[in-house]
C-alpha cells in the first residue's frame, strides 16, 4: 500500500504508528524510521522528533477543527541545499488545500484582477470642440447637393465623430470580498493537487549566486517561473540578489499574494511563517460573521492623471503683487 493511503487511513483512526518513510536522493536512497504521531483533531500541537539528522516537524495546530474530513499531508523541505533535503510532514487544512475547484470563480478573479488597473485613454472630440467649420461650406439651395452646416459634421472626411469614445474611463470595480477567498483558496487547492506547491522553513541559501538557485529548480523540477513567498516583505538578501538576476523568479510577500501570480508561474514556493498567515486568514474570512458593506466608485478621471498640473501662475496678470 502507497505511503499517502496508509497515512490517509492512519489519520481517520487517531492512532500512533510506527512507519517507514523513504527519502529519496540524487545521490542515495535511505530507510529513516520515525516515530510519527499523525491525528485529525486540530487541537493537537506540533510534535518535534529529534533525529541524527535534525528536528523533524510532523504535524501542526490547525486553528479550526476539522471533523468532515481529514488533514492534507504535504513535505516541508529546506533550501539550505541543491538536493531536496525534507524535515518532515506538515498538515494542510482541507477547507484550504482541498477545496471544490471552481474554475469560474478563477476567471473571475483574473478578469478582476486585469480590468480593476485599466483605463481606455481613447478620445474622440466632438464637432463643437473641432477647430475650423465656421461658415457653411456651400448655400442651402441652388446646386444640387445636399444640405450642409459645416465641414466639422461628422459626415465629412475629417470632421468630428458622432457618440465616439470620451475617454479618460475608468473600469475600476471591486469584486466581493468572498469572491476573492474563494478565488485564492481555489488557486492554492490547484497548485497543491497538481503537485506545484513546496513548503520550505525558510529562504536561507547559502551563496547569492543565480547559479545555485536555477541548478536547485532544475534539480527539484520546480519549472522554469516560481513565485518565493514569505511571510515578510523583507526578504533575506542573497535570495534577493539570486531571485533579482533570473528571469521568471519572483519574490513577494504573503499580503501580495493573488489569484493572478499563482497561475501565472508554474511552482509556488511558501516558507512556513507565510503558510501559517495564508491559512489563518483564509480560514478567519472563511468562519467570519461579519457582514460586507457594498463598494462604492467614487474615483474620477482626475485622479488618475499620469502628469502633474502645470503651474500657470506666472502667466496670468494681478492687479496687486502676490503675498507669500
Amino acid at each position: 500500500m502507497a505511503v499517502s493511503k496508509y497515512l490517509k487511513l492512519v489519520a481517520r483512526q487517531g492512532l500512533y504508528c510506527k512507519i517507514k518513510l523513504r527519502e529519496f536522493s540524487s545521490s542515495s536512497c535511505r530507510l529513516q524510521e520515525v516515530t510519527t504521531p499523525v491525528s485529525s483533531s486540530s487541537e493537537q500541537n506540533a510534535a518535534p522528533v529529534e533525529t541524527k539528522e535534525g528536528t523533524q516537524i510532523l504535524s501542526r495546530s490547525l486553528k479550526f477543527p476539522v471533523d468532515h474530513t481529514h488533514p492534507r499531508l504535504a513535505w516541508l523541505d529546506s533550501m539550505s541545499s541543491i538536493e531536496s533535503k525534507k524535515l518532515g510532514l506538515l498538515d494542510l487544512h482541507p477547507d484550504i488545500f482541498a477545496t471544490y475547484p471552481r474554475v469560474d470563480i478563477l476567471h473571475k478573479n483574473v478578469h478582476w484582477q486585469k480590468m480593476y488597473r485599466y483605463i481606455n485613454y481613447n478620445f474622440e472630440p466632438s464637432r463643437a470642440e473641432m477647430p475650423g467649420g465656421g461658415r457653411k461650406p456651400w448655400p442651402q439651395k441652388g446646386l444640387g447637393k445636399a444640405r450642409a452646416g459645416s465641414i466639422r459634421s461628422p459626415l465629412f472626411i475629417q470632421g468630428a465623430k458622432a457618440f465616439g469614445p470620451r475617454g479618460p474611463i475608468n473600469y475600476f470595480f471591486m469584486l466581493p470580498r468572498s469572491q476573492r477567498a474563494t478565488g485564492l483558496r481555489v488557486a492554492l487547492t490547484c497548485k497543491y493537487t497538481q503537485n506545484d506547491l513546496v513548503i520550505v522553513d525558510n529562504f536561507d541559501i547559502p551563496t547569492a549566486d543565480p547559479e545555485f538557485l536555477s541548478e536547485m529548480a532544475d534539480i527539484r523540477f520546480w519549472g522554469h517561473s516560481i513565485l518565493f513567498v514569505d511571510d515578510s516583505d523583507v526578504m533575506p538578501k542573497k535570495i534577493s540578489e539570486a531571485v533579482h538576476q533570473i528571469r521568471g523568479f519572483n519574490l513577494m510577500p504573503a499580503y501580495g499574494l493573488n489569484v493572478f501570480s499563482m497561475l501565472k508561474h508554474e511552482t509556488l514556493v511558501l516558507t512556513l511563517a507565510a503558510l501559517e498567515r495564508i491559512e489563518g486568514k483564509l480560514l478567519e474570512e472563511l468562519h467570519t460573521t461579519a457582514v460586507e458593506t457594498k463598494y462604492v466608485n467614487k474615483l474620477r478621471p482626475e485622479d488618475f492623471r499620469t502628469r502633474p498640473k502645470v503651474d500657470s501662475t506666472m502667466y496670468k496678470s494681478f492687479t496687486k503683487p502676490l503675498e507669500f
